[in-house]
């Protein structure tokens, strides 16, 4: 018997934040960085909330890729302001890290409910404020935190509140929607439901993500990839990941490499390995690669065509973003890449993403994708 979550509850387009003055509770905690506290978005909410007569209290002290310090001071924030609601307002980190608080604050004993949880992304790419997946950086490794207690209950999609992402930030976090849909796709545990969402969110990133990074203050396309956001989420939070992510979040842990530019870097090399490209080119993954080709209008008379055909489209759209065209250019010296990769190897063995990727890859399969991804992310 197979499951699907839909959770949260999603209110989306313009003027979403209004939702906030109709929240239920009286006592309220903003959990965010100072990023938002600089543009006045924090206040934004908080104002929302003192509408509605809550008393509010603010921790802005989350970092990017958040570590264990960041949740353990989440954690004493959460316990002075004992609130009943927690808003989390940001990128993935931040609601990540608000998700690390309210999961430890239970594991340890200490919450005899759980809050109304609120998600607020205010960029378009980690779909986190509809999973139950959290990344926290302990040290130089990133460890991916799965159980749907750190699901929120209301995600709030305002297109306002990402009309000013910068270009480069669209582009990264675009190629992690792309790369959310693409995995969930293909996913050993894909479904016809979770198969539906990742389709859609596929099309929308293929049809609006340039037109957000060209042209940011276009509202409706940045509306269009928020919710390609939030629907390659909710593919992924019940079908997961694969090795994409794997690979990605031991890069990242241990060079820095921004998420979604470290998924961008490595997802053509395992789109290709998925569907057995240089091989018979006839695998499941290789057959739904095929009929997403042919969903976005390109040749797809047979496998090897349509896996071609969506692999030239990621190139390309990699290109038009201006992203990197190998991790070497990322700035890593390839010394200490090579130091860097049994560790990395490793940590991408034991991710919570691995067991779900389409295709088993050995140690030295995972090696091969990053050393072929070091010198080019194309393979076209």
């Amino acid at each position: 018997m197979n499951e699907f979550q839909i959770k949260p509850a999603i209110q989306f387009g313009a003027n979403a934040l209004n939702k906030l003055s109709a929240l239920p509770g009286q006592r309220a905690l903003i959990i965010t960085d100072q990023a938002m506290v600089k543009f006045g978005i924090a206040d934004m909410v908080s104002q929302h909330l003192q509408a509605n007569q809550m008393v509010v209290e603010l921790f802005a002290d989350v970092t990017p890729d958040p570590d264990l310090s960041v949740i353990a001071s989440g954690m004493k924030a959460f316990v002075a302001a004992q609130p009943d609601v927690v808003i989390a307002v940001g990128g993935g980190s931040v609601i990540d890290a608000a998700k690390g608080v309210i999961y430890t604050l239970s594991q340890g004993g200490q919450l005899a409910h759980k809050p109304y949880f609120v998600a607020i992304p205010t960029t378009s790419g980690t779909g986190s404020e509809v999973t139950a997946f959290s990344v926290i950086k302990s040290n130089t490794e990133k460890w991916v935190v799965v159980d749907e207690y750190m699901l929120p209950d209301l995600a709030i999609l305002d297109p306002a509140l990402v009309k000013s992402v910068p270009a480069a930030i669209t582009a990264d976090t675009g190629m992690d929607v792309l790369c959310h849909a693409l995995e969930a796709y293909v996913s050993n545990q894909a479904s016809d439901f979770s198969d539906a969402l990742a389709e859609k969110a596929v099309q929308l990133v293929f049809s609006h993500l340039l037109d957000c990074y060209r042209q940011g203050h276009d509202l409706q396309a940045r509306e269009k990839m928020h919710n390609a956001s939030c629907i390659a989420g909710m593919a992924f939070t019940n079908a997961s990941l694969g090795i994409t992510h794997s690979l990605a979040h031991a890069l990242g842990g241990k060079f820095g490499v921004p998420h979604g530019r470290a998924n961008a870097l490595l997802m053509s090399r395992v789109v290709a390995f998925n569907a057995d490209f240089t091989g018979s080119c006839n695998t499941d993954a290789a057959k739904k690669y095929t009929r997403l080709a042919a969903l976005l209008g390109l040749p797809a008379a047979d496998c090897r065509e349509g896996v071609h055909s969506l692999l030239v489209a990621i190139d390309v759209l990699r290109e038009q973003l201006g992203l990197a065209a190998n991790i070497q250019a990322c700035g890593i010296a390839e010394c200490d890449f090579n130091a860097a990769m049994a560790a990395m190897v490793t940590l991408a063995e034991q991710d919570n993403c691995t067991p779900t990727s389409p295709r088993s890859a050995s140690a030295i399969e995972l090696e091969t994708l990053y050393r072929q991804s070091f010198v080019s992310a194309s393979l076209t």
